[in-house]
This record gives structure tokens, sequence and C-alpha cells, in this order.
């Protein structure tokens, strides 16, 4: 926490003893629903100061129930947390004023609403480069700025037309949804790598910009072999259920008493595989020797692997073939994901508040060796810091200090 950002009591988390990469870094956090809050989240865990602005109706998130804790959204809880939350209207001046004076003092500021709809207020990218020229200003959308800006950005319908939905689901059957917002918290990451590199180049050069992204875009590049599949070779892929276009065996394969995924992304593998399952010979049978040819003629080996796994329980499947190398798991609930994850010591969550508002999160997943992740807030009520921020912002900075005057030189000249 440095001077000119406004301090709240700490409610919770866990004490650092490092700092935290982005201490000092103060964030205009503007965006609603998952994309942007998700990446604003990781910058606060990272130790950034994030103030949310908000409605009055607040996130739309915050309504996004069942399921709820204690009548509150886990939906908003979930991407929210080490946030302090300051309601303002853009349609009073007073309040927008209040905005352009966080622009001047914030190192980033981040937006998804539709391409345009802000720079009425003064509250776009140009007017807010005229008040803060070092403003590391993201922004999100979902089709871009061009013939795109006026499509409404929706997680799901960028899973259809990205061609996703193509890929998921039985062949013969119906095109399915992934089952989260995949290509919401792909755009957050990639945003969150867009700011991070935004920094970098400030450092050196005393110069913020823009941080341009869209749902279709991240979408396009996080399909990564099948997308690629068609733009270097034209080759269109199609549904294959659980299995994959590139190897085999990689899918749900079913054991005793319940199914599994096994993998066998080489050869060494494979023939480890067979070794376990007592199916030795086909490893060394040509047509399946090699990668490329169990993909091709995996219809001709698809029943004899089935009938080996049949005879084994999933368990122990599953601790003979991670023995030998194997990788391979079985199909669990999110509670057994969580479970297994406390299993094998990765700590996945954190609580966060006290008494009876204390809350159970995910844990970040960065570790450092010489800096912390931070979880000192909760995920806020709506307008909770209100009072704090607007002081803050109604009070002049100490020295007049801005994101612009706080910038390094540039360096080497530059």
């Amino acid at each position: 926490m440095t001077a000119d950002t406004p301090a709240t009591d700490s409610s919770a988390g866990e004490p650092a003893a490092e700092r935290a990469p982005l201490d000092g870094i103060l964030v205009a956090d503007l965006s609603r629903v998952l994309a942007g809050p998700y990446c604003t989240m990781l910058l606060a865990d990272l130790g950034a100061t994030v103030i949310k602005v908000e409605s009055a109706g607040g996130d739309d998130t915050r309504a996004w129930t069942p399921p709820d804790k204690d009548g509150i959204s886990t939906y908003f809880m979930s991407i929210n947390r080490n946030k302090r939350s300051i309601v303002l209207d853009f349609r009073d001046p007073d309040d927008v004023a209040l905005v352009h004076e966080l622009f001047r003092r914030a190192d980033i500021a981040i937006e998804n609403f539709r391409p345009g709809a802000l720079a009425k207020f003064g509250l776009d990218y140009e007017s807010a480069r005229v008040l803060n020229p070092a403003l590391i200003y993201a922004s999100i959308s979902g089709f871009g700025t061009a013939e795109g800006a006026r499509l409404p950005g929706y997680d799901l319908v960028v899973q259809a037309v990205s061609g996703l939905m193509s890929l998921t689901g039985s062949p013969d059957g119906p095109a399915f949804r992934a089952g989260i917002s995949v290509f919401d918290v792909m755009t957050g990451l990639h945003a969150t790598i867009g700011i991070l590199a935004a920094l970098q180049h400030r450092s050196v050069t005393g110069e913020g910009q823009l941080v341009a992204l869209n749902l279709l875009s991240s979408a396009l590049s996080g399909l990564v072999n099948q997308t690629g599949a068609y733009t270097a070779s034209g080759t269109v892929p199609h549904r294959m259920g659980n299995a994959h276009p590139s190897v085999y065996p990689y899918e749900v394969i079913s054991a005793k008493d319940r199914d599994m995924i096994i993998t066998a992304a080489n050869d060494r593998q494979f023939k480890a595989l067979c070794e376990v399952l007592g199916i030795g010979e086909l490893a060394e049978d040509e047509r399946f020797r090699l990668n490329a040819d169990r993909t091709r003629n995996r219809d001709q080996m698809h029943s004899r692997l089935e009938e080996a796994v049949a005879r084994w329980n999933a368990d122990d499947l599953f601790i003979a073939l991670n023995e030998a190398g194997v990788p391979c798991g079985p199909i669990n609930s999110i509670r057994e994901g969580i479970e297994l994850a406390e299993r094998l010591g990765l700590d996945p969550r954190v609580t966060l508040g006290t008494d009876g508002q204390a809350v159970d999160l995910v844990r970040n997943p960065i570790r450092f060796s010489n800096a912390s992740v931070r979880y000192d807030h909760p995920p806020p009520g709506l307008g909770e810091h209100s009072d704090q921020i607007r002081g803050w912002l109604s009070t002049p900075a100490p020295g007049s200090e801005t994101a612009a005057t706080r910038a390094p030189r540039p360096r080497n000249g530059r």
C-alpha cells in the first residue's frame, strides 16, 4: 500500500512475508462480469490496489445465483477478491470527475463496455491518455472495434462462432459448450499478459498505451492446434468426442467401476501402457508401434484396449499406470478435484473474511520464491468502500503525484 492509494482495513487473508510483485500499482477497474474482473483479480492477488467502479445496480454477477453463500453470489465471489468497491454514476458529472481523477492517479485502467460507449463520458482511451500519458488502458470487446463493434460479446456466442462447439461433443451428436466460460477466462489471462508487458514497456520508455483485446481473437489463438490445422494446411477439424485428432490413445476408457482418462502421448508411454494391461504385443505390432500409425489405425485396436482396461478397477489402474509413467486419471467431480489437490499438498483453498463472514476461495496458482501473492480482502460488498475512496479522490494526492510522475525515466536515451 502506498501513500497515494486509499487505505482500508485488511479484513482477512494471510500475512505476506515478502513484497508482492505489483505492490504500489493502482488499477481503475471499470469492467464487469468475467473477463475483466478475472484479470483484475489476478493483478490484485499480485499486490496491485484495485478499485472496482460499479453502477448502482452493481456488477451483473452479483445477481447470478444460485449457488450463493449467505445470499451472495459465489460467481461474483470467485473473481472479485482483494478489490475495493465504489459506486459511481457516469451520468453524474461529479462522479465522472472522480473517475477522471482516478485515471490521473492510476497505473492501469481496464474496461469492457461496448466499443465507443465510454467516449461520451470522456472515459475512453483517447480522453484518458490526455489525463495521464503514462496510463496503461486495457479495453476488452467481444469482436473488436471495426465491423464487429456492434456485436454483443458473450462467451457462449464466441464458443459457437469461433468453431469450438463444432469440436465439442460426440461425432454424431449435438454440439456442446464447454463447462465454463472458457474464452472469457482466456481473454482475462491474455489481458493480464498484455498489461504486464505494457508495464515493462513503460518502465523503459515512460509511456502508457492502449492494450486492446477481444474474445474472438483470444478464442482463435486459444484453439491452438485446431485453428492451426486449418490455417496451415486447410484441414477443417471436426467433433471426435473425447478423442484427440493427433494422438492415440488420448480419451475416456471405461474401467470396471468407472470411466478414466488414459493418454499415451509418445511411443514409450504406449509401450508402458500395453505392458501394464498385459497386451504387450500391441506395442510391437507395426500398425500401432508409432503414434502416427496408432492414430490412423485407432479403430483396429480400440476394442482390445477397452477389453484390457475393463478388467481393472479404476483406482488400481490409476496407481499402476502412474507408477509406469503413463498419464491417466479418473473423471472426478469438482469436489473430488479439490480433494485430490489437497491430498497432493497443493493447498488449493484460501480463507478470506473473519467470523461468520469467512469464505473459502480457490488459491491463486502462482508461486514465487522471492515474492508473495496477497489475500488481503474478501470480495467487497457493493459500494463498501465508496466513502473512503470518494474522500481520497477528493483530496490532493501527496505532491500531486500521478502515474505519469511515478513512471520511471526512460533508459538508454529513449
